[in-house]
């Protein structure tokens, strides 16, 4: 306690405020570069928050129901019954996708048709123009669109449309429906029609996927844990899926919970670049204060009481800009609502969020605080000494200890964050690597750069050159900080970039070549040579024609989901049995498949176990090798199997590829729907002939490949759009350190440029020099940003997408231009002062 007192922090407070007085539009100028990072963290979580808080708040509206039931088949009559018996309101509702025929515009397009008896939806609303048409089309033979339908096709009320065979009018539009979202509704939009006439339509067909749906609105407390468990007995036994309100809310949380961990990374990021700096900034600021310190010392301060003085004006200072992050931050979560609308099922409120805004101000104040502390602790080693040399002389330092605990402290910080954010240490740390793999990457490429400039120096170029290179290196230079803020920010959107074209270049396989651009599916086994038929009489190739079971693995390696749920350990997901499986059967291998494991069996034995081939991915993702014992249900019969080999499938090519292949002799009989493959060569072909499918076989289903193409390509341009505006920060804050490094560092400018007038300079060869110098830091920093980004992009499409990495050069090159040109013009737009200034300004200060 006494040490405490001796050193005086009424007085150290006192003294920190005084000598702040002459620096705090600098100090200020170091804490501008955290502001950005804090905001987008503050946003984040604020986004994240009112998110969470408003999927508690609207999730019975998202479900619609207090209790939903589905399946992908009819129950059994004794299900039927059960679900009688729990009373309460019911609805019921097929659902499947289908093509529509719009009469007056004579167009057609795939649709998800949702056929609905009951008062679904108990909360929430089908929200529908005219209102009372949410209500008023379940009493006759009408139906509600999506209003992008009406908007493509120019249909109006009162309109008809064709759904199988019988038409239905026009009753009116759907704004919005519950769980629906601007991205489902773009690829198939809703319709809606009575139940009672979907048996009319023709289109529940042997085979036929449809989802059959059973929502509840049932007494309070009904849904106590005895009777929740007793439903999901009896929908487990029949295969059917249960949803509750609670359930709503964990799967809904659970699925944005990954984009606010992600976008909150992005922000952490852009808050290091941020730190590094302060860190730089601070460097100069302790560098100039040599004196001061020196001057204390000599009247009897101590180091601790020196050190303290300079702590409580960056704590200060620290706080200051972390409520203005803050308060920015509050700002721009206003945004987020509106940019990520297309991928939101509910309505995001932007109410203000105490706990972000204390998260955001805490992580900045803790890292911010941590890289001030590097450069800050060398205060503890200026001598009263340094009064007698000369200002710019570094006090001597050793091995410093507590440096190498602020490094450690760090390096846990974002280790902690990481983890708190992903919650997996093992991506915590990959994470952790990742950015400092990215910081050691840039930080050799700057001090390669001061080496290689100093070793290797032009002699032989022109003056002006040569000193925007010596700049590089001279005192008080921001080339490592500027090239690991600005390189890392530039990695973010180029990785963006080349990701974007490598997705789209999967996609865009399908309208090269002799690709195929249009799937038609559920077509019934009695209409495939009639459709094959009207295909060639359309002139178009039947590329292929494949038949699809759909069924379910009941056993692996003689382990059933009840078992494996029971024991842990038995090495088998049970993910391998809660999803349906799509399999084909075949005496050949596609031109996308190769056997790696095992042998391809053609024919089934006599009355021997069949043997199947599974895609080796998938064979790994529920742990089973060549040999292993296998039981399929297909819709209720049992089929006992052995794994006979493994396939590597390229799934990048525009065809049927299965997970599971039976070889012939076994699922002929059993419930199957086929699929055609064939390429259009025009818009106007494409139109007539899905008529002519419609009209002829209106249960069949039309994918248009270039349909889809263009909205992936929507799609991925909205993601890129969320993605860069979290990258932009990081851009910012790369440019927002080159604003206060260049204002840190303007005394010693304004020096040099007296030096080079007294010389002879003229102020537009001090404005070339300063040019090239920026010009060399933002070309060198973008370069290996986009270096770096090349790298990220090529174990992304290799290892995650499967996909070649074959980049287009010109949207990176356009980046490296821009990133150039932004750096150039920022350091030359805060460097006019110093151009400007009067060499007698400098020469007061000297004396």
């Amino acid at each position: 306690m006494s040490k405490l007192k001796d050193l005086n922090f009424p007085w150290l407070f006192r003294m920190a405020w005084r000598d702040s007085r002459r620096s705090r539009s600098r100090l200020f100028l170091f804490v501008s570069s955290i502001i950005l990072g804090i905001a987008a963290l503050v946003a984040v979580y604020s986004f994240g928050y009112n998110l969470q808080k408003d999927i508690d708040s609207q999730a019975a509206e998202l479900t619609g129901a207090d209790l939903v039931v589905s399946g992908n088949k009819l129950p059994a009559p004794q299900m039927r019954a059960f679900l009688s018996s729990l009373g309460g309101q019911r609805s019921e509702e097929r659902s499947f996708v289908s093509m529509v025929y719009f009469l007056p515009a004579r167009g057609t397009r795939l649709v998800q048709v949702h056929a609905l008896e009951g008062g679904y939806p108990y909360y929430g609303s089908i929200d529908s123009k005219p209102r009372e048409a949410a209500a008023h089309f379940r009493t006759g033979r009408l139906a509600l669109i999506d209003n992008s339908l009406m908007l493509q096709f120019g249909v109006k009320k009162g309109d008809s449309i064709k759904v199988g065979k019988l038409s239905f009018g026009i009753d009116g539009v759907i704004d919005k429906a519950p769980g629906q979202t601007g991205f489902s509704a773009g690829i198939a939009p809703i319709i809606y029609i009575p139940l009672r006439y979907l048996p009319q339509t023709g289109l529940l067909q042997r085979g036929s996927r449809v989802n059959y749906n059973y929502y509840f609105k049932l007494s309070s407390g009904f849904l106590n844990e005895a009777n929740l468990k007793r439903i999901r007995e009896k929908a487990d036994k029949e295969g059917m899926d249960v949803e509750t309100v609670e359930t709503q809310k964990q799967n809904t949380g659970r699925a944005f919970a990954d984009l606010t961990r992600f976008l909150s990374l992005v922000g952490f990021i852009a808050l290091l670049l941020g730190c590094v700096g302060v860190a730089s900034s601070i460097n100069i600021y302790i560098r100039e204060k040599i004196a001061s310190v020196a001057i204390l010392r000599c009247l009897g301060v101590s180091s601790a009481q020196a050190f303290l003085i300079y702590l409580i004006q960056i704590l200060a200072v620290g706080f200051i800009g972390s409520l203005s992050g803050a308060a920015l931050g509050t700002l721009i979560q206003q945004l987020l609502p509106l940019v990520l609308r297309d991928f939101l099922p509910i309505e995001v409120t932007t109410s203000l969020s105490v706990p972000a805004i204390l998260q955001g101000i805490g992580a900045g104040m803790v890292i911010s605080l941590l890289f001030a502390l590097l450069p800050l602790l060398r205060v503890r080693n200026i001598s009263p000494l340094n009064t007698l040399r000369s200002s710019s002389d570094e006090p001597e330092v050793g091995r410093d200890w507590l440096t190498w605990i602020v490094y450690a402290f760090i390096a846990g910080c974002i280790i902690l964050f990481s983890w708190l954010q992903l919650h997996d240490l093992k991506k915590s740390l990959y994470f952790s690597g990742g950015v400092l793999l990215g910081f050691l990457v840039l930080s050799g490429t700057a001090w390669g750069l001061i080496w290689t400039v100093r070793r290797y120096f032009p002699s032989s170029w022109s003056y002006l050159w040569r000193q925007g290179l010596a700049n590089l290196f001279r005192l008080h230079n921001q080339t490592l900080v500027l090239i690991v803020s600005i390189g890392l920010g530039t990695a973010f959107i180029s990785t963006l970039l080349l990701v974007q074209d490598v997705l789209m270049k999967q996609v865009s396989l399908s309208s090269s070549g002799r690709q195929p651009n249009m799937v038609l599916f559920d077509i019934q086994p009695s209409q495939k040579d009639a459709l094959a038929q009207l295909t060639r009489r359309s002139g178009l190739p039947v590329i292929q024609e494949v038949p699809i079971v759909t069924m379910r693995v009941e056993e692996i390696k003689g382990l059933t989901a009840a078992k494996v749920k029971k024991d842990s350990s038995a090495g088998v997901p049970v993910r391998a049995f809660s999803s349906e499986i799509r399999a084909t059967f075949r005496d050949t291998l596609s031109s996308s498949e190769k056997i790696t494991e095992g042998k391809w069996s053609p024919q089934a034995g006599g009355a021997g176990v069949v043997k199947v081939s599974l895609e080796e991915n998938y064979a790994r993702r529920i742990n089973v090798k060549v040999g292993d014992p296998m039981v399929f249900n297909v819709q209720g019969a049992l089929i006992q199997a052995e794994v006979g080999s493994l396939r590597q499938v390229d799934w990048n090519r525009v065809q049927t590829n299965f997970r599971v292949v039976f070889p012939l002799g076994v699922l002929e009989e059993a419930p199957q729907f086929h699929v055609l493959m064939t390429r259009v060569p025009s818009t106007s072909v494409s139109v007539d002939f899905q008529k002519q499918v419609v009209r002829n076989f209106p249960n069949v289903s039309i994918i248009d490949l270039n349909l889809v193409l263009g909205i992936l390509d929507s799609i991925l341009s909205k993601i890129g759009f969320v993605i860069r505006f979290m990258a932009g920060f990081c851009i910012l804050t790369g440019l927002i350190v080159l604003l206060a490094s260049v204002m840190t560092s303007r005394y010693q400018r304004m020096k040099e440029a007296v030096l080079l007038r007294t010389l002879g300079g003229s102020s537009r060869q001090i404005f070339a020099i300063t040019a090239l110098e920026y010009f060399f830091l933002g070309a060198l920093a973008a370069f290996t940003g986009i270096i770096l980004s090349f790298g990220a992009s090529w174990a992304l499409a290799t290892y995650s997408f499967e996909a070649e990495f074959a980049p287009q050069i010109w949207p990176v090159l356009v980046l490296f231009l821009v990133v150039c040109l932004l750096t150039v013009v920022i350091g030359l737009l805060n460097s006019r002062v110093v151009l400007k200034s009067p060499p007698l300004e400098v020469l007061r200060k000297e004396v």
